[in-house]
């Protein structure tokens, strides 16, 4: 394989998450590849391992692996977190998920202000952006 193929292939590897093996609660040893930045949504029948593989294994390893990369000061405040039972993962970022069901009864709620971010991206937004005046 030449060099140029090389880096075709690791582009594509780049634009998706690989899950091999996963077996959490209801999956049994599936393998998907999930495009990253779309949009992706999971469906399946009550019982089907939607949540499995959201929380169980994607979410956790996620998390699992940005904990690890913490010092060892601040992991002593997070406790151990277990890898969930899949035999390999690739491409996969910091993650933070929301369930259904929040306790926020406020029809104004956004993914933002359930997740506590949206202060921070209204200090980042306003440090990094340009004013426009009409």
């Amino acid at each position: 394989m030449n060099r140029e193929s090389q880096n075709i292939s690791n582009n594509s590897q780049n634009n998706k998450i690989i899950i091999r093996g996963a077996r959490e609660h209801n999956l049994k040893n599936i393998d998907i590849e999930i495009p990253r930045n779309k949009l992706v949504v999971i469906t399946g029948l009550s019982g089907s391992g939607k949540s499995s593989l959201a929380f169980d294994t994607i979410y956790a390893e996620g998390q699992r692996r940005y904990v690890e990369s913490l010092s060892a000061y601040a992991r002593q405040f997070l406790g151990l977190m277990e890898k969930p039972d899949v035999d390999y993962i690739e491409g996969l970022s910091p993650a933070i998920s929301i369930e259904q069901k929040t306790s926020s009864r406020n029809p104004r709620s956004t993914v933002g202000t359930i997740t506590e971010i949206y202060d921070y991206l209204r200090l980042l937004y306003a440090r990094i952006g340009q004013q426009h005046c009409h």
